[in-house]
């Protein structure tokens, strides 16, 4: 098991995904790249975690949405 310390703002993004996805069941991904995300990270996601985080997190709101439709 590999153990990592997230950052603050780190924290914060995903507590924001967290409540997006809590508020609204779903979440396309491009919502990373808009407020109140990029409120946290003009960049978006990109600029707080490494690419395979990134694509991570957009693979599981992919499955979370296609669970969703299902």
């Amino acid at each position: 098991m590999v153990v990592t310390t997230a950052t603050a703002s780190q924290l914060e993004f995903i507590d924001l995904i967290v409540q997006y996805l809590t508020e609204n069941g779903v979440m396309d991904a491009a919502r990373l790249y808009e407020s109140p995300f990029t409120d946290i990270s003009q960049q978006g996601p990109e600029a707080l975690f490494l690419p395979a985080r990134v694509t991570e997190m957009v693979r599981v709101l992919d499955e979370i949405r296609a669970r969703a439709v299902a």
